[in-house]
Order: C-alpha cells, then sequence, then structure tokens
C-alpha cells in the first residue's frame, strides 16, 4: 500500500482552529471536485477564487490538519477545505485594516444578506 504524502510537516491539530463556527471566509483559490463531491464531474469548479462562505463545521483529517466545512452561499455547495485555502472577514488583523482604509468599512457588508428596508408611509 502506497503511503499518504503528507504535503507539510506542520501539526495544525497541536493549536487551536484557525476559524470558528459561523465565520465568513473567503476562497483563496477556485475549488475543483477531486471525486469526493457527489453529482458533479471530476474537475467541476465549486468554489470561485474571491468566493465567501460560512464554517459550518470544524473536523480533522489524519490526524493532523483541520478541515472546515465551508458553506458557500453563492454557489450552493459545501466544501471541506484547509486554513491555507482560506481568508477571514470577520477578524483580520488591526495592521491590514488600516493599510485597506475606508475599503474596511465595505468588508462588513459582504457575505450578509441585505438590510430589510422600511416601509415608507
Amino acid at each position: 500500500m502506497a503511503d499518504i504524502n503528507r504535503d507539510d510537516d506542520l501539526i495544525e491539530i497541536a493549536s487551536p482552529p484557525r476559524f470558528g463556527f459561523g465565520e465568513r471566509v473567503v476562497a483563496r483559490s477556485v475549488v475543483r471536485n477531486d471525486g469526493t463531491y457527489n453529482g458533479l464531474d471530476i474537475g467541476a469548479v465549486l468554489v470561485q477564487r474571491g468566493e465567501i462562505g460560512y464554517v459550518t463545521q470544524i473536523n480533522t483529517f489524519l490526524q493532523q490538519f483541520y478541515i472546515y466545512a465551508v458553506d458557500f452561499v453563492d454557489s450552493g455547495h459545501r466544501v471541506g477545505m484547509r486554513a491555507k485555502e482560506l481568508c477571514t472577514l470577520d477578524h483580520l488583523p488591526d495592521e491590514v485594516l488600516q493599510q485597506l482604509g475606508d475599503k474596511a468599512q465595505a468588508l462588513n457588508h459582504l457575505g450578509l444578506p441585505p438590510a430589510p428596508k422600511e416601509d415608507l408611509p
């Protein structure tokens, strides 16, 4: 039987998960079906780069990595992803927010449902 190729020596599960339940995250790259997503062909695009999703579960793989089940609302796919494939929208470091300046306010609304419009008399 062939050995499982681990892509790095880091033991992620020695630290707490990087993302929490319900946290808004962004896909850092395109995610294609590797054959584990039922109902779509191998190679079919599941998630586009920059697509926003929500962490719905946190599991482990090979007693080494956290796998985050992320529900991508726009595409309707729930995909398991590693932390290195995601970026948070809810807990950006202060220095990143400072670099973004006025654009940082726009991040607060990404991926959220639109506010209900009040009825005007």
